[in-house]
């Protein structure tokens, strides 16, 4: 297992975002998360990703706790995410917003970027601009690597929000809503680009989404949350099948569905 949750609780004042909520994720496994709004799930990767901290309960990658480890040192670790709310620098271009993501994994520092051309700060930018390029090629993003980020389209916004990601070279990466706001054929762009990172990149997938056709066809494994508690996890058919989610998630009669 890459990562395992074990009894996450999570409140803010009276109203409980998490209760007791447990699951374990593969390694090379593409595991969804879904669940009507307000059910938990962004709780539950800002917990992973150490935005928020548990009232109770543990997080491990790689066997390691992450209780205490702020969120700025879990991309060491080989954890990546996007977010709901596109968090991208407007104001960059989309090559230097994807060469944010490499920061972490910088080595040259202030004096020795002084001495660009002779203490191995040039070698380094050009290797790190040859990774941004491959991931650029990878989500066919060529025509706008020099545009402002705050100038695209939302749904190319949400492109270069992953490339982002992607350039931290994660292990496991939590995507919050890749889909959200597209049209059809930017969803079918996207959620190709979800399985090859996840078949030929081979990194570990945790996803949040709410298009029901996407997830039951590129999920390996779903995890339904409704009121900040786990109903059922298991292979898409299986949680199609549950009782609890015809009537909670996709709103079935459980008459109608006997």
């Amino acid at each position: 297992m890459l990562l395992e949750v074990e009894n996450v609780s999570l409140s803010f004042g009276g109203i409980q975002a998490l209760k007791d909520v447990s699951f374990s994720v593969d390694e090379a496994e593409l595991f969804s998360i879904i669940g009507p709004n307000g059910a938990g799930k962004t709780s539950m990767l800002n917990c992973i990703s150490g935005r928020y901290t548990p009232d109770s309960g543990d997080i491990r990658f790689k066997g390691r706790s992450l209780s205490g480890l702020k969120p700025n040192h879990r991309p060491d670790l080989g954890i990546g995410r996007t977010f709901q709310n596109l968090a991208l620098f407007d104001h960059m271009t989309v090559l230097d917003n994807i060469l944010v993501g490499r920061h972490h994994l910088m080595k040259n520092n202030f004096l020795t970027g002084m001495a660009y051309w002779f203490g191995g700060a040039q070698h380094e930018e050009l290797e790190h601009r040859r990774v941004v390029e491959d991931i650029i090629d990878f989500l066919e993003i060529q025509h706008i690597r020099n545009a402002v980020a705050g100038t695209l389209s939302y749904g190319l916004r949400k492109r270069v929000e992953l490339a982002r990601a992607v350039a931290l070279r994660p292990h496991l990466v939590l995507l919050d809503e890749p889909m959200a706001g597209m049209n059809m054929e930017e969803k079918e762009d996207m959620a190709r680009y979800v399985v090859d990172l996840n078949e030929e990149w081979g990194m570990t997938v945790v996803m949040i989404e709410h298009d029901m056709g996407v997830v039951m066809d590129i999920s390996h494994r779903v995890m339904v949350l409704d009121f900040g508690a786990k109903v059922v996890d298991g292979l898409p058919d299986e949680v199609m099948a549950n009782e609890h989610v015809k009537r909670a998630y996709l709103g079935a009669d459980l008459g109608e569905a006997a």
